[in-house]
């Protein structure tokens, strides 16, 4: 019916928690009490990064299943926002369009290395 949410493993939780909050806006909400460390990040009312800490760094690049995972965001306003966001935080993204649609994508990487595009219709 529609993907629910992305689990990463991380070494660094604290960080990756900030990240996703201060550059993608999402927020940190309710988790199960699981009998191990993590946080939900949330998009609105929808938990769609779950965080889970693990110790070391995980494995990341390189011959993985998991090339990316997609956000989709708003139209025009809202990407030009995110790229004041990204330059505030000292980030960078590359752009690239969907040929044959209004979709751009701005493509970055966390802090532990995963690729992600954050979608925006700007047609």
């Amino acid at each position: 019916m529609r993907l629910d949410h992305v689990n990463l493993r991380t070494g660094h939780l604290d960080k990756m928690i900030r990240w996703y909050s201060d550059v993608l806006g999402l927020s940190e909400g309710w988790r199960p009490p699981f009998a191990f460390p993590g946080a939900w990040l949330y998009a609105g009312d929808t938990p769609v990064v779950h965080l889970v800490a693990v110790e070391g760094t995980p494995r990341t690049g390189g011959d993985i299943a998991l090339e990316h995972f997609a956000l989709s965001a708003g139209g025009p306003s809202e990407l030009q926002a995110f790229r004041d966001r990204l330059m505030a935080a000292g980030l960078t993204a590359e752009e690239r369009q969907v040929p044959g649609t209004d979709i751009l994508q701005l493509n970055l990487h966390d802090p532990d290395g995963n690729h992600l595009h954050v979608d925006f219709r700007v047609g």
